[in-house]
């Protein structure tokens, strides 16, 4: 099944407005069919003039005509949410929640019965079109469902579908990943303004550094390794540099800030309340 074209995006943050954008963007969708939710009118008021769109204070009236609903408000403003829309959905229409640490069971607790909930965890690059989001189905979603979905998703990027309780480690993986990357970059340009280079020399060599190496992964679907030993030549600098990195425990450390990473999710998911 298509997502119906009647599609309302229930919280006009970051990730509302990347998803907003990815649809209108590609003519996916046209700004009539879309509305967005927010709390606060300056915000509406700035979404709609730039985006077009139908925009409204409440949830409630937004979901009532929208095949398809897109939750995208902070996990702390679930309770007040599901209380609004919880009564007004009906099996004719899709939930897909982008909120971290709530799981569609949660989420099906204040729906009728039967309404189809999916879940995806997205990431930051999302609000420039290179995210990728694990996805996963509820109790009442079907094949057709997380097929909508996933159109939905692939505005803002890539998607991969996971059984639910993968998705404490999509979080850390993904989810988080955004800042071992920015941790590693804020490393490396340090170090290059050690050796002398100038601040905006040194991020200029490392972005584009990072940037041309996930192309590489990806595009031409190079292995790590294979990518690391393609660089990595006898005797010269980059073994050198391997081996201080290996020394100092790196790979080690990153199996366990992601390990970590997961189960604070766990953790976040086992004390949710919505």
């Amino acid at each position: 099944m298509a997502a119906g074209r009647r599609i309302a995006i229930l919280g006009g943050g970051k990730i509302g407005e990347s998803l907003l954008a990815g649809l209108l963007s590609s003519g996916w969708r046209k700004p009539d069919e879309i509305v967005v939710t927010g709390r606060r009118q300056e915000r509406l008021d700035e979404l709609s003039e730039r985006y077009k769109v139908e925009t409204t204070i409440s949830n409630s009236d937004a979901v009532s005509n929208a095949d398809f609903i897109v939750i995208a408000v902070k996990p702390q403003d679930f309770d007040t949410l599901l209380v609004d829309i919880g009564s007004k959905l009906s099996t004719e229409q899709t939930v897909l929640s982008v909120a971290a640490a709530v799981t569609t069971e949660q989420i099906e607790r204040h729906l009728s019965n039967g309404v189809p909930v999916l879940r995806a965890m997205p990431n930051a690059p999302a609000t420039v079109h290179e995210g990728v989001a694990g996805l996963c189905a509820g109790a009442h979603a079907d094949d057709g469902h997380l097929a909508a979905a996933q159109e939905v998703l692939e505005h803002v990027g890539r998607v991969v579908q996971v059984p639910e309780p993968y998705m404490d480690a999509v979080t850390a993986v993904s989810g988080s990943g955004p800042a071992y990357f920015a941790l590693l970059a804020e490393a490396m340009i340090e170090a290059g303004i050690l050796l002398g280079l100038s601040r905006e020399v040194s991020t200029d060599l490392v972005v584009q550094t990072m940037f041309g190496t996930a192309k590489l992964l990806r595009d031409e679907k190079m292995h790590p390794v294979e990518l690391r030993e393609m660089v990595t030549s006898p005797g010269g600098t980059t073994i050198r540099a391997i081996r201080e990195l290996e020394r100092a425990g790196v790979r080690a450390a990153f199996l366990n800030a992601i390990q970590a990473a997961m189960e604070r999710s766990k953790e976040l998911r086992e004390s949710g309340s919505p």
